[in-house]
């Protein structure tokens, strides 16, 4: 089994959760695509009625107009029934990173807005401490990045600005991002939230903490619903 079987299966799982009527954030990246698409399937079949989405970004909105899934906005529905996300990575206390595709100032907006936030992923997504797999993205105002980024490197972390085809990358807000890794991994992650937050340039960081409500994990063993304690 693939790991793009893995997503599709958490993705098609997760989509079952959602219910008539109900107010829908759609997540951005690879395996919230898939629950995108499912829950698209759903309303053909006509086993799921009357919902309006929340889109995290212009790509997963590109991807419900073009299956026809019918699109609202937070300023006409302030309060999300629930949102089908992915992530980076979850810890067993479900806190997650997200923000390696970009999107993560929107995805933390709708998950605030949210009453219940579904994670879903791939099983390789599991760790025990945040910052184990990879960098801690944060989002910056372009204005003084080179300050934002010296700031950041006093964190303890070995800051890079996000490029992409050799340019900086830009997010939907038309910010920047600086990717932060920390060697070892995060070991105060309300802490660093904290203090990251606190760094004038910064927008927002990607550590979803205390947000989560359940996780869908896909592994080669089949599908695992974790809930907050």
């Amino acid at each position: 089994m693939t790991v793009e079987d893995l997503k599709r299966q958490a993705g098609d799982y997760a989509a079952e959760f959602v219910r008539d009527g109900q107010i829908v954030g759609l997540g951005s990246g690879s395996t919230a695509r898939y629950a995108t698409l499912r829950s698209d399937e759903l309303l053909r079949e006509g086993s799921l009625r009357g919902i309006l989405a929340i889109p995290t970004s212009n790509e997963t909105a590109a991807l419900a107009q073009r299956e026809g899934i019918p699109l609202t906005t937070l300023e006409e529905h302030p309060v999300v029934d629930i949102t089908l996300d992915g992530a980076d990575e979850i810890d067993p206390h479900l806190n997650v990173i997200k923000g390696l595709g970009g999107f993560l100032l929107r995805e933390k907006i709708v998950a605030f807005a949210t009453r219940l936030e579904v994670i879903v992923a791939d099983g390789s997504k599991w760790v025990p401490r945040l910052g184990t797999r990879g960098p801690v993205p944060v989002e910056v105002v372009r204005f003084g990045w080179q300050n934002t980024l010296r700031a950041l490197e006093r964190t303890g972390a070995k800051p890079t600005l996000r490029c992409q085809n050799g340019q900086p990358y830009f997010t939907d807000e038309g910010h920047l991002i600086i990717d932060c890794l920390y060697e070892g991994g995060i070991e105060d992650p309300a802490s660093l939230h904290h203090i990251l937050n606190g760094i004038p340039g910064v927008v927002e960081n990607v550590l979803f903490l205390g947000m989560v409500h359940r996780a869908v994990i896909a592994t080669s063993e089949g599908v695992r619903v974790v809930e907050r304690a």
